[in-house]
């Protein structure tokens, strides 16, 4: 059996001998009554075996310290995750410790390093997917992890938190339809996120349930940032038939795709409708406001540090992907069609 830096045995080497989870173990550990017999007499066996130490109380074996650990730091969006994080935090007596790993596994690996010498009680994750070594060297540590917005398909013993993205991008395009657009231009996110593929297979729907063919000419694909709004934003306004609506895949993207129009002297919603995602706090304040569909991200954040709270304390979640309900927010960047464009498009 495996050991811990100090030849210690943890209790992810008594959940893998055992065949249970690491819930499983700690719900023993905590005197727990909802194990059952045989279950709770095989982990005390190979507790004793093992000469696994206890400490005097579950309460007293934590560090009541949990990481929080983005790809990026640099958007208002990682901040909104964040709030919702640090509120539920804060209300357990909690710390957090947030870090950024840029997609870098050495910066992976500097963090893990933190992790080990401040002792965490639990990490979240947010937009990732956990390589296969950090997720089992988090595993030997004993650490409970959940996961924002997985990058991929959510493997079934990791606790994840999403958001409707389909939904909200079909909502989204819907929404465009019945104000009369049948070009509507799309911005979506970097493929390798599940987010962005989901809001694009929601666009997709939408036209397809309108009878409206989807022309891949009005597809780009971005980074979330203003930057590629702008850009990809410019690129579509530009093409021979540019697109009456624009739905971008992030608010950033959106704020982006209103500078485009700037400057290619079109007025928004005038000239062009800008539907967006996220409903950031600047989304209500842009000239014009925009309209977007909010994405519940402090709601994500604190459910997810709520999940890793009872993860940490023994306790099984009763679900173990939650998905919150995404919402159309009509505000003043989404209008008809101009006429010309709307009677050529019939």
């Amino acid at each position: 059996m495996a050991s811990d830096s100090a030849g210690r045995v943890t209790i992810a080497d008594i959940a893998r001998e055992a065949g249970v989870s690491l819930p499983t173990v700690s719900r023993v550990l905590n005197g727990r009554s909802d194990v059952a017999a045989a279950t709770r007499r095989r982990i005390e066996d190979l507790l004793a075996e093992h000469g696994y130490r206890r400490r005097a109380s579950g309460a007293a074996n934590r560090a009541n310290l949990i990481d929080l650990v983005f790809n990026d730091l640099d958007s208002p969006w990682a901040v909104e995750i964040l709030r919702g994080v640090e509120k539920v935090a804060h209300a357990a007596g909690v710390g957090a410790v947030v870090s950024a790993v840029h997609h870098q596994a050495a910066s992976a690996q500097q963090w893990l390093v933190g992790v080990r010498s401040r002792n965490s009680d639990g990490a979240i994750l947010v937009t990732s997917e956990p390589a296969p070594q950090l997720n089992a060297e988090l595993r030997r540590l004993g650490m409970p992890l959940v996961v924002i917005d997985p990058a991929g398909v959510p493997t079934f013993d990791i606790p994840t938190i999403g958001a409707t993205n389909w939904a909200g991008g079909r909502s989204a395009v819907l929404h465009l339809l019945g104000l009369g657009h049948r070009r509507i231009g799309m911005i979506a996110g970097p493929p390798e996120l599940l987010c962005s593929r989901a809001r694009l297979d929601g666009y997709r729907s939408a036209l397809e349930s309108a009878g409206v063919e989807v022309d891949d000419g009005l597809v780009r694909v971005g980074d979330f940032s203003h930057e590629s709004g702008f850009a990809l934003g410019s690129a579509l306004l530009a093409g021979p038939r540019p697109p009456t609506a624009v739905f971008a895949s992030s608010d950033q993207m959106a704020l982006g795709v209103y500078e485009a129009a700037r400057q290619a002297g079109l007025r928004v919603p005038d000239d062009l409708s800008v539907v967006g995602f996220d409903d950031l706090p600047q989304a209500r304040w842009s000239p014009p406001p925009l309209t977007t569909v909010r994405q519940p991200l402090a709601e994500m954040g604190a459910a997810a540090a709520d999940m890793l709270l009872q993860l940490v304390q023994g306790q099984t979640p009763d679900v173990l992907r939650v998905e919150l309900s995404t919402s159309l927010v009509v505000r003043d960047s989404s209008a008809a069609p101009p006429q010309s464009s709307a009677a050529g498009a019939r």
